[in-house]
């Protein structure tokens, strides 16, 4: 019964979540707004509400493990395994400039989630500045979008163009009816996630860091993979970068405010799994450096580093002999042979951009 439930809940959470998006969207558009705003706010948002549901009714429920497990695994999973996985099906060039600086803002966040939680807790207050971030936020990305070019509005114009053709009245039904779906499976969810963890003998941050994580970002794997295999690049990427930084501000903050005594951080979590969280993070600046490009070869190396982790989650929950040996590998070769590449890639193309002679 708990895994039915679980199953439930996750086809609630998808149906919710894609039926959020294009109700939102086509209302959106009714309203009177860009495309490429649609695009960077309420298509990346809206792939990001299971994580907000299922993080608030966790916090609500007191689960508090499944609430931070969820966002910390989903921004891994959205960088690792949705960006690897488009890249493989399209090398991603990037020619927004509002994802070259998402960036550093997606990794600013999530260093001040590290800063806040370095007592082992999230305060009500903390969140409340989260959710005030995600708001200043929102307001900048609108206002930067003006200066868009017309090719990137052309791209989402072409993604969410149809919408005007929609009555705002039937958008509005099917974004509250979406809204419904994602609440009622967010329940069921979260209630089967923690029966399943006791009767596994898991705990729920490593539930929460793995099958919740994977779940809730569903709708960001279809999202960008569709837009990736369309060509759509900007809108892959953006909507990655865009639900990273949403998760950390708006749904980390929202299961702050709601929970009793704000959400507590183990020292496991604090220990590895937010590092691991921003070196994926920061692994994103080299590759958008050189040349705005994620490259197959790159996106390879990011799904092979999400099977890593996930393999040592498995390891370490189930306390197998072959964790220290795996973790000393990835410590001693892995890790830093591809931080020598990135290096080495990222020293090449500043070489190049020297060396290119100068326009007439």
């Amino acid at each position: 019964m708990p895994l039915l439930l679980f199953l439930a809940g996750l086809v609630l959470l998808v149906l919710g979540a894609e039926l959020l998006v294009r109700g939102a969207s086509r209302l959106a558009m009714v309203i009177g707004l860009s495309p490429l705003v649609i695009g960077l706010t309420v298509v990346a948002y809206g792939t990001s509400t299971p994580e907000l549901v299922v993080s608030v009714q966790a916090a609500w429920a007191g689960s508090t493990g499944i609430a931070v497990g969820n966002v910390v695994g989903s921004n891994i999973l959205n960088v690792l395994f949705i960006l690897g996985l488009a890249a493989l099906i399209l090398p991603l060039r990037v020619a927004q400039r509002l994802v070259w600086w998402d960036v550093p803002i997606m990794i600013g966040t999530g260093l001040l989630l590290a800063a806040m939680a370095a007592d082992g807790r999230v305060s009500r207050l903390e969140g409340l500045l989260l959710v005030a971030g995600m708001a200043a936020y929102t307001a900048w990305v609108v206002r930067l979008s003006w200066r868009e070019t017309r090719q990137v509005e052309a791209e989402y114009d072409e993604a969410f163009g149809d919408a005007r053709r929609t009555p705002g009245w039937a958008s509005a039904l099917v974004a509250l009816v979406g809204l419904a779906l994602l609440v009622a499976g967010a329940r069921w969810l979260v209630d089967a996630a923690v029966t399943i963890a006791r009767g596994a003998g898991l705990g729920e941050t490593v539930v929460g860091l793995t099958i919740v994580a994977a779940g809730t970002s569903l709708p960001e794997v279809a999202t960008s993979l569709v837009a990736a295999a369309r060509g759509e690049r900007d809108i892959a990427v953006g909507n990655v970068v865009g639900s990273n930084i949403f998760n950390v501000l708006a749904v980390f903050g929202a299961a702050a405010l709601v929970a009793a005594d704000g959400v507590a951080v183990s020292p496991a979590i604090y220990r590895f799994d937010l590092p691991v969280m921003l070196a994926v993070s920061l692994a994103c600046l080299p590759i958008f450096f050189t040349g705005h490009t994620i490259a197959r070869w790159e996106g390879a190396v990011f799904l092979a580093y999400y099977l890593a982790y996930t393999a040592y989650l498995i390891l370490d929950a189930t306390g197998h002999d072959a964790l220290p040996a795996f973790a000393g590998v990835m410590m001693a070769f892995v890790a830093p042979l591809t931080a020598l590449t990135l290096l080495v890639v990222a020293g090449r193309e500043i070489l190049a951009r020297r060396r290119a002679p100068e326009p007439a």
